[in-house]
């Protein structure tokens, strides 16, 4: 079985979307509250990004040759991280999906795991 990494298009479409999720965070409004915990320059978020859904998306292990274990809830627990930022997180990167281009049948695929790994990383009650 082909991996979710060889499906959406390997590194170029994994940069694409990363750059596109990363865009998308600083141009619209909607995703205020998810920008606002990022740094004012975003290249460290984009390469960390980048490389973690390399691995995860069963492609080269990169952030994990680089930082080891990615231990993601602990990496994320200095944020306030609710409901409604979980929920922006999620529109984000869905809307990169589909502006990058992303196959409908692997979007919901991956929307699905996105959607276990960010309810994952909430750490405050609303």
């Amino acid at each position: 079985m082909e991996t979710h990494f060889l499906r959406i298009g390997g590194e170029d479409t994994i940069r694409r979307l990363v750059d596109r999720f990363y865009d998308l965070m600083d141009e619209d409004p909607d995703y205020y509250c998810i920008r606002k915990m990022h740094a004012r320059d975003l290249t460290e978020a984009r390469n960390k990004l980048f490389m973690f859904l390399s691995g995860w998306t069963g492609g080269p292990q990169l952030y994990m040759e680089k930082f080891g274990h990615p231990r993601l809830r602990q990496r994320h627990m200095p944020f306030a991280i609710g409901e409604s930022e979980r929920d922006q997180w999620m529109a984000c990167m869905q809307r990169a999906m589909d502006e990058v281009g992303v196959d409908e049948k692997l979007r919901e695929e991956l929307t699905a795991a996105f959607w276990k790994t960010a309810d994952f990383m909430r750490n405050r009650e609303e």
